[in-house]
């Protein structure tokens, strides 16, 4: 009985330790039933030895007392259960083991009784004996029988608690595995006599906390790295945790970008069968396509960025636990050397990792040649890289040394080849340019188009630099600058900088297209507005008129009636008001001045070189417009003063430079663009159109408009300059860029040239009679058919800007250069003259005053240009023998020609011979070195 009673309490705490012995190892499960074993065997051999011992009546009955009355109320009552809700909550052994004895006892009491060995002195009768069978022998001995197993369980409960000690560690639950383990090496040594104690090994801690430990690298978590540390604290490993975590980061980053790149490596080239997996990581990234180059580096950047992280919140993990609990200062000696290890440990491994980073970037950098990229593709390169270079700034304070060396080294590769492509595109544009207006809005800038969205400029440039405002999309710009200037505290928690994002918002509002090449309701207005109050005449409108050329200030400001008609002129008669002057081939030029500089500002190192190919777009555009509408030989050699000595300079360099060459073989043509041609759409001929005025005035006025855009950008352009190459820039600008505005003149001077019939105005002059007798009050014909020629010039300038808005300056041009060939035609006339007296002197002078007099009701050109040319050469009629001579050598605008002529017809009125003589001498003295 008593066996199977104790097979039965043996199993059924087997049952209640069933989940623990579950998620045990199986070699654990089978010492633990080895061991319940063992205690059933000790527990039978301890009652064998009870029944030997010899009875005492009267102290087996004083036992039998002292049983507790609960025990003898019924057959129902559990006596195991009562005995264990009665142990305390801290088991005392000896207590224990006291109250074991006194169960035994009670029970090989019973048990007596139960015999017949007691029954003579308990009872006076057999009367007697069925009730004590009932109520004494039955109930006790029961009772005592359950306090009995009471006792074997409890102590068969505190050997499985020891052993489960031994061999439970919770799931990360490090520190506490830690305190496991060390209490388990002190359970092993108090519990040497259980056999089983010999088979049950302590868990491999140590290689589960560095497998711990490397799963920071990558995504990391406070709770989790702070269990790891507290576990490595308690194994008094602490420096050795330090030394585990940088190799682990090492380990990460070769392991992170090696399974990147061998993704797309492995995609792109789908079932080749190439073992790319032993490859090394080199000789993998030759194998990216170009398709593949860029996702591919930016989720390289992306996995980098995590490890980085990583490590840079390791960092502030161990920050904070400095603030919270200083460093150890009255400690042990080793806790301060821990400490101190750390942080130079932690400090350090910033620029090794770094390095490491950086190393494997260059090496993917260098594995494909990018010259033949997508501009947007090598963009986004430049800037992943760009940024990639500000996170090493902020993780370590580093300059990126490699980084910039490798992607210099590609940006001046794809640059080079990008800038021949692009001035090749440049001359296919500049030859099928019909130079028609690229119609855009009056508000127009640059800072509208995408390619300058990145500038983020508190200043828009415009048409007049007065006009220049803060965009709110420049306000934004701004701010988001402003917005990653901490890269790890803006994506410390979640997002990632290398993100790209696929955002149109840009290309919907590019608005800058006028939507019927003029905005209606402007000119509407314009055209419409009382224009008898000076509220509506522009200020410099308002000041007398200052001429461009001299500087000189006139008499009389002008009139009212003229500045209603010159504004009238300026919106009615110009399509798209006051918007600027550009064509599609400019507006193309500044797009890709744009992206040019786009790149010098990602990637600052080839800032020279890019700045050096955007002056050659500026030279290419530049030459290209003179060669079309100014190089005429036989106008310019006529003109005087048409190109100054520095614009000179600026195409002879230009047609000289390497960037430029003209038909005609060479061995280095290929590195060189062919100078343009003029498209053959484009006629320049016909009066009518006053000679290609309209495709003049917007070839010319684009490339002021450029020379204003490349104006607006130097500021910008001379921050991005190497201080050591900024005298190119400058010299550019001082040189180039300033000279755009001066082809107005050899330009225009084509058209003026040709508007009037000047031939005809010398055979008019030449059928004059000038050695009149008498003073004439009538001028001559000639005067009137030139001044036809002014009126007929004026409606045609008009006709072309109905088409063209013809700007103030163009016009003063024109009309400057009119006025000049009409006066030096007019003393050219003067000059064919064989004879004059002095009544025919005051002719020339009567008609010259009536061709000013209409003539300033047809231009607001104060003064007249060479006025004092005409009037000089007339009264030079009247100089005697010594200011003649005087005159000749003060006077070298004249013509030799002019000259002699002059002293020939005053021969014989008041020069003799001899003084003609001497003074022809002089005149030719003056030609000679011309010769």
């Amino acid at each position: 009985m008593d066996r199977l009673w104790f097979l039965e309490i043996f199993w059924r705490v087997v049952f209640f330790l069933r989940a623990s012995v579950s998620s045990l190892p199986t070699r654990v499960s089978q010492q633990l039933v080895i061991c319940l074993s063992h205690l059933y065997l000790v527990s039978q051999e301890e009652m064998r030895e009870m029944r030997e011992q010899p009875i005492d009546p009267q102290a087996e009955q004083e036992i039998i007392n002292s049983i507790q009355e609960v025990y003898y109320s019924n057959d129902s009552f559990d006596m195991v259960q009562h005995e264990l809700e009665k142990l305390p909550p801290e088991l005392n052994l000896q207590e224990l083991e006291e109250y074991r004895d006194q169960l035994k006892r009670q029970q090989a009491a019973v048990k007596l009784c139960q015999d017949g060995k007691c029954f003579m002195m308990s009872l006076p009768g057999s009367r007697q004996l069925s009730i004590s069978k009932e109520d004494f022998t039955e109930a006790s001995l029961g009772l005592l029988a359950n306090q009995r197993r009471r006792h074997l369980l409890t102590g068969l409960l505190k050997s499985l608690r020891t052993i489960k000690t031994l061999v439970t560690v919770q799931e990360e639950d490090y520190p506490g595995a830690i305190q496991l383990c060390l209490e388990c090496q002190k359970a092993a040594s108090t519990f040497k006599h259980y056999s089983c104690i010999r088979y049950v090994k302590i868990p491999a801690t140590t290689e589960q906390l560095d497998v711990a430990l490397s799963k920071t690298c990558k995504h990391f978590d406070v709770s989790h790295y702070t269990r790891v540390q507290l576990a490595y604290t308690l194994l008094e490993k602490t420096q050795t945790a330090m030394d585990q975590l940088h190799m682990h980061f090492t380990q990460a980053i070769h392991n992170t970008v090696f399974q990147v790149v061998l993704g797309y490596v492995e995609l792109c080239a789908g079932n080749a069968d190439t073992k790319f997996q032993k490859m090394q990581y080199k000789d993998l990234c030759t194998h990216i396509t170009q398709d593949s180059y860029v996702p591919c580096l930016s989720d390289l950047c992306k996995a980098l960025w995590e490890v980085m992280l990583s490590y840079h919140r390791t960092m502030q993990w161990h920050e904070e636990q400095d603030n919270e609990e200083p460093p150890p200062t009255t400690d042990t000696e080793e806790a301060v050397v821990d400490h101190s290890y750390v942080k130079k440990k932690l400090e350090h491994g910033l620029t090794r990792i770094w390095q490491e980073v950086q190393l494997k970037v260059k090496a993917y950098l260098l594995g494909t040649d990018m010259s033949n990229f997508k501009y947007d593709d090598f963009i986004v390169v430049l800037d992943v890289i760009s940024r990639l270079m500000q996170v090493g700034e902020e993780f370590c304070g580093s300059k990126s040394e490699l980084l910039q060396e490798s992607i210099k080294r590609q940006s001046v590769n794809y640059f080079k080849n990008y800038h021949r492509t692009r001035l090749e595109e440049l001359r296919m544009f500049l030859e099928n340019e019909t130079w028609e207006l690229c119609p855009v809005k009056s508000n127009f800038n640059i800072a509208q188009l995408h390619e300058f969205k990145f500038m983020g400029q508190s200043r828009s440039p415009s048409v007049s630099p007065s006009r220049q405002v803060l965009s709110s999309q420049d306000q934004v710009l701004s701010s988001k600058d402003q917005e990653v200037l901490s890269l790890f505290q803006h994506f410390s928690q979640e997002g990632n900088p290398f993100e790209r994002h696929i955002d149109n918002k840009d290309e919907e509002t590019e608005d800058v297209l006028a939507s019927n090449g003029y905005e209606s309701d402007e000119l509407e207005k314009c055209v419409y507005q009382d224009y008898d109050s000076d509220s509506d005449v522009p200020d410099e409108l308002k000041q007398d008129y200052v001429d461009e050329q001299t500087g000189d200030v006139p008499l009389k400001s002008a009139s009212r009636e003229t500045l209603r008609s010159r504004k009238k002129s300026d919106y009615s008669l110009n399509k798209g008001s006051n918007a600027p002057i550009l064509t599609n081939t400019t507006l193309n030029v500044i797009r890709l001045v744009g992206k040019y500089i786009q790149m010098m500002n990602i990637l600052k190192p080839i800032a020279f070189d890019v700045i050096h190919c955007v002056s050659q777009l500026f030279d290419y555009y530049l030459y290209a417009v003179y060669t079309f509408f100014g190089r005429n030989d036989m106008y310019e050699s006529s003109g005087p003063g048409l190109i100054s000595s520095r614009l000179r300079t600026t195409l002879n360099r230009i047609q000289e430079s390497s960037s430029i060459v003209h038909s005609g073989p060479g061995e280095d043509r290929k590195e060189k663009v062919p100078s343009p041609h003029l498209s053959q759409l484009v006629v320049l001929t016909a009066s009518e159109t006053l000679y290609g005025l309209a495709q003049r005035v917007v070839a010319t006025e684009s490339l002021v408009f450029l020379a204003e855009q490349f104006e607006f950008l130097q500021s910008h352009l001379d921050t991005m300059m190497p201080a050591a190459k900024k005298p190119f820039l400058q010299q550019f600008y001082s040189q180039t860029v300033s000279t755009a505005s001066e082809l107005r003149k050899p330009i225009y001077w084509v058209v003026a040239a040709k508007a009037l019939d000047y031939e005809q105005m010398l055979l008019l002059m030449a059928g004059v009679k000038w050695d009149i007798r008498e003073i004439m009050s009538q001028h001559n014909v000639y005067v009137d058919v030139l001044l036809k020629e002014f009126e007929e010039f004026n409606k045609r300038l008009g006709d072309v800007s109905r088409h063209v808005r013809v700007p103030l300056p163009v016009s003063n041009v024109l009309w400057e250069h009119c006025i000049r060939l009409a006066n030096r035609t007019l003393v050219e006339g003067y000059g064919n003259v064989k004879k004059c007296s002095n009544e025919g002197r005051a002719l020339m002078q009567l008609d010259f005053q009536q061709f000013l007099m209409k003539l300033e009701k047809l231009t607001d050109m104060r003064p007249i240009p060479d006025k004092d040319f005409v009037e000089t050469y007339i009264k030079a009629y009247y100089l005697t023998e010594n200011d003649m001579e005087q005159f000749i050598k003060n006077h070298r605008e004249y013509s030799m020609k002019q000259l002699a002529n002059l002293v020939n017809v005053c021969l014989g009125s008041h020069i003799n011979k001899k003084a003609r003589q001497k003074l022809l001498a002089a005149i030719d003295d003056i030609d000679r070195p011309k010769r």
